[in-house]
């Protein structure tokens, strides 16, 4: 597990959402890596989360497979661990498939980021992508809209651990 991570988020590559969360990081953490828990918040409703693998370790499977609100199963993603640090960040990718293996179709790497801030915990996500229009594209995707939802439905959701 690394300690260390080097990122400044580049406004021309990344997108970042922050919030505090009235809730300690560790429950953060406790929706963030177990699969029952991240079915329950993960995906703006009414979108589902209809399955959930996570592998918690450098180069282990963290996927979702999600459901729209008219049946249909979309976005089977396949991620990539990079970076675990308990209760602090988690980092994974979709350039890499479970094991390091290149994977077809990148999109983001993403950065969860969680900080004590009083009895709070300051959540930072950042979408880091490879070129500015892949950044365009996810913001124009409703990047701030979907991951807010998301956030605000984790914020909610923790109360009841």
């Amino acid at each position: 597990m690394s300690s260390t991570l080097l990122l400044k988020p580049d406004p021309k590559l990344d997108l970042v959402l922050e919030r505090v969360i009235d809730a300690p990081r560790e429950l953060l953490w406790t929706a963030w890596t177990t699969p029952e828990h991240v079915r329950q918040w993960f995906t703006p409703k009414p979108w589902i989360v209809t399955d959930c693998e996570i592998d918690l370790r450098p180069g282990g499977l963290f996927r979702t497979r999600m459901q729209s609100p008219d049946g249909k199963e979309v976005n089977d993603r396949h991620c990539c661990y990079l970076d675990i640090v308990p209760n602090e960040r988690l980092v994974w990718t979709d350039a890499l498939l479970p094991g390091y293996r290149p994977s077809g179709d990148p999109f983001i790497t993403a950065v969860i980021s969680l900080q004590p801030e009083g009895k709070a915990t300051r959540y930072t996500a950042t979408a880091i992508h490879r070129d500015e229009a892949t950044r365009k594209n996810h913001e124009e995707m409703g990047f701030f809209d979907g991951w807010g939802t998301v956030a605000d439905q984790l914020a909610e959701y923790v109360k009841g651990i």
